[in-house]
């Protein structure tokens, strides 16, 4: 019997994903750990392993498929011994679209046309899970339905494609990625004009919630004037938005700001930079950066002051025995923040190395869900960007985080006389149901002593 292979859970919180592409084929041979697909979360790309080995029978779920549901069947195994007879009815009763119509599957019409009248039953309410979510597929001229992939309906839709004029390379014809990209680059599938008053009720039905507030004719002159356009949220900016807007309603968010002086830091991070030994070419071991100094004197800190090293829950307090630093990383369409583990414990060049390694795995979308999930606290650092000062919103689990901002040459009075320094203005947000007032002004301080001296971040 052929072995079902099925879409992942990635994560203890995935319900679904994107298959972002295959890297096997029907017919082909596999083994147990040979990697087969990639799927796209929220978060990350991530590599997906064949635990059977077998010969590929049939891929259920083409690439470019979004929205599939964990433990959705996504392809078939054939075992040793057996051949493509032993697929048939093998998907029979596989729960959602398995990303692509079903060999048995009918056009509504037809199987409206088929059922006796006497047992005629309301049509069920929801639709399968993929295309409730996207809109209706287009019919075809002969009343059928047009099988494609949410993504390639909105590729098509964003190049003016008429899907009817496509041809679906996809399993049982349906049409994905590929075909539109192939139409586009050949020019051909192009849909056919339609007149500007037809068009212009459509676009208003689909108008962002930023069009709330503005008249009907308002919302119609911007679609006709070509204002702006309309980008599908995808889900990593989906799921930003709603931890963001859980945050705010839910946690009450304390504010402490403070000035700490670089100039001793900066000279220190010098020497510390010119002796790192370096290899044959002459390339060094590390480079440390403020940001990694940061990440340290905040680890520190938390060490030194454990009630705030905590998180909120309805029932306890969690008070954490590390410090675990998420750092906000910004990427295309959002962010994320991969996490230097036990960072109080760790040297200054391996959180820089560790930074080094994980920022540029964040930015291609290829951390580990157990590299960007929990952590106790965070450090989203906009100095690189000349920005002075300001406030980030908490992520729970989390009950604090800290933001950082430009180092500058700033007036400042030393020995009752003024002079000039280098200073950092940082403001740490707090979840004031774990860390009050006191305590967040207590933590700040204590980061600022690193900060300000930081040799006692090498004892």
């Amino acid at each position: 019997m052929p072995i079902k292979i099925l879409m992942p859970a990635l994560s203890p919180t995935m319900e679904e994903g994107n298959l972002a592409k295959w890297l096997v084929k029907e017919g082909d041979s596999v083994t147990s750990g040979d990697v087969i697909a990639e799927i796209e979360t929220d978060k990350a790309t991530m590599e997906v392993e064949a635990v059977d080995e077998g010969t590929v029978g049939k891929i259920l779920v083409s690439e470019g498929s979004e929205g599939v549901k964990v433990n959705e069947v996504i392809a078939l195994l054939l075992e040793e011994g057996e051949d493509a007879s032993a697929l048939e009815g093998a998907d029979s009763g596989i729960g959602g679209d398995g990303g692509g119509p079903k060999a048995d599957a009918e056009p509504e019409k037809a199987k409206a046309d088929s059922a006796p009248q006497g047992d005629a039953k309301p049509a069920p309410a929801a639709a399968a899970p993929e295309l409730a979510k996207a809109p209706p597929p287009p019919a075809a001229a002969d009343g059928g339905r047009i099988f494609a992939s949410p993504l390639a309906r909105r590729l098509a839709a964003q190049n003016d494609l008429d899907l009817k004029a496509l041809s679906g390379s996809g399993p049982h014809g349906r049409i994905v990625k590929r075909d539109v990209d192939k139409a586009v680059s050949e020019g051909t599938g192009k849909a056919a004009a339609a007149p500007a008053a037809a068009e212009a009720p459509k676009a208003a039905a689909q108008a962002p919630a930023m069009a709330k507030g503005q008249s009907s004719e308002q919302i119609l002159k911007n679609f006709e004037d070509g204002s702006y356009e309309l980008v599908p949220h995808d889900g990593m900016r989906k799921t930003i938005a709603r931890r963001l807007q859980e945050s705010k309603q839910t946690i009450p968010h304390f504010y402490v700001t403070v000035d700490c002086r670089l100039d001793d830091l900066l000279a220190l991070r010098a020497q510390l930079n010119a002796a790192a030994p370096t290899d044959k070419d002459g390339k060094p071991a590390y480079k440390i950066s403020v940001n990694d100094m940061t990440i340290k004197a905040l680890a520190l800190a938390l060490r030194d002051v454990p009630a705030a090293n905590v998180s909120w829950t309805a029932e306890a307090m969690v008070k954490h025995k590390h410090a675990d630093v998420g750092v906000a990383v910004s990427i295309p369409g959002g962010l994320i923040t991969p996490i230097v583990r036990q960072a109080e414990m760790k040297p200054l060049s391996v959180i820089s190395n560790e930074m080094k390694d994980m920022g540029a795995r964040a930015k291609a979308k290829k951390l580990k869900p157990e590299e960007y999930q929990g952590g106790t606290t965070a450090v989203s650092n906009m100095g690189m960007m000349g920005v002075r000062d300001f406030a980030a919103v908490v992520n729970p689990p989390h009950a604090t985080i800290l933001a950082v901002g430009a180092g500058e040459k700033r007036p400042v009075v030393k020995d009752d006389a003024l002079a000039i320094a280098t200073v950092m203005t940082v403001t740490l947000s707090t979840d004031h149901r774990a860390v009050d007032g006191a305590l967040g002004a207590e933590l700040l301080a204590a980061f600022k002593q690193y900060i300000e001296n930081p040799m006692s971040m090498l004892v």
